[in-house]
């Protein structure tokens, strides 16, 4: 112990240099809103995340905690990724609500590759009794096995 203090009286041995507490700013809900756009329009459009992620110059991880919202992403990535899905960049960002609830928006529906194609599925069938047809079938199974959909 007396050899320790004696290094520190010396000053051969210095403490590190502390900075100013600065908390690292997290995801909001804004950020995780405009990451649930950016996969909804990247599964519109067919691509994988390590397609994105190349084009982007991150890894498919990184575009993963994108999408989650888990990493905001900066203003020169949005602009890059507005580029890549040739959109302007409100597209990303929401739209004026009415009311503060935010279930059943497009975005949240159209958030996974099945709810992708089940709407490819049904704007391909020519006929509009199939189109009510699917669209009966999928409310009772929702009826039966989930939460029934609002109209």
């Amino acid at each position: 112990m007396a050899e320790r203090a004696t290094r520190r009286k010396r000053g051969s041995v210095r403490a590190p240099q502390r900075r100013p507490f600065q908390p690292k700013q997290r995801a909001g809900v804004r950020d995780v809103e405009v990451g649930r756009r950016v996969r909804a329009i990247r599964l519109e459009r067919d691509m994988s995340q390590s397609a994105l992620g190349k084009l982007l110059g991150v890894t498919f991880q990184q575009v993963q905690k994108y999408e989650k919202g888990v990493n905001r992403i900066g203003a020169g990535r949005l602009q890059s990724l507005a580029e890549i899905f040739d959109v302007p960049i409100s597209a990303f960002f929401d739209e004026k609500k009415e009311s503060g609830d935010h279930k059943g928006t497009l975005f949240e529906l159209a958030d996974s590759a099945g709810a992708l194609s089940l709407l490819r599925a049904y704007s391909s069938l020519p006929d509009q009794r199939l189109k009510r047809a699917l669209v009966q079938l999928a409310t009772a199974m929702a009826s039966r096995y989930g939460e029934q959909p609002e109209d």
